[in-house]
């Protein structure tokens, strides 16, 4: 509010006061119209600033998300890289594993006598090479001794194949 001011004694104020009044109330006009001059520049100016800010924001966001995925892509792989690492241990201890236990059996089986995957190969071919052995000989017309039958004569070499298939398997350890 705006109050006047009172002359001095009487009704011949000083012209000095009355001047300063008028510059004073001048003076508050004009810083009113400032303020209301920069109120309207800053609304103006306020909604430019407004969208530069904005568009800033927006930048820094896709700067910072690209960062985020960078940092994302990279734990991923460390962690893909960390799962494989630990799966190729895990795979190398579960064949170190599978091979005691083979050998543990291989062994337990050879105490008890069971005769190895080799072993039967060994008296799979040694069989085979008798046959053919034998077929050559029946077809080179081979003939009985006297006094025996020709059924004696296989059953009599069957029992020395045998024998000799005992004696001629290797013995090799289990696998």
């Amino acid at each position: 509010m705006v109050t006047k001011l009172k002359k001095g004694r009487g009704e011949g104020a000083d012209p000095s006061s009355a001047q300063l009044a008028d510059t004073v109330k001048e003076s508050a006009q004009q810083i009113w119209l400032a303020g209301l001059g920069a109120f309207s520049k800053a609304q103006e100016e306020g909604g430019r600033v407004f969208e530069a800010l904005v568009k800033e924001g927006v930048g820094l966001q896709r700067k910072t998300q690209s960062v985020a995925e960078g940092k994302l892509s990279e734990a991923s792989s460390r962690m893909s890289s960390m799962a494989s690492d630990l799966s190729s241990k895990a795979a190398g201890q579960w064949d170190k594993l599978e091979s005691i236990f083979e050998e543990r059996v291989s062994r337990a089986l050879k105490k008890l006598g069971v005769p190895t995957s080799r072993d039967i190969d060994a008296l799979v071919a040694r069989v085979e090479e008798l046959n053919r052995t034998v077929a050559a000989l029946r077809r080179a017309g081979g003939r009985s001794a006297p006094g025996k039958t020709g059924t004696d004569r296989p059953a009599a070499k069957a029992g020395k194949v045998a024998k000799t298939a005992r004696k001629r398997a290797p013995r090799k350890a289990a696998e």
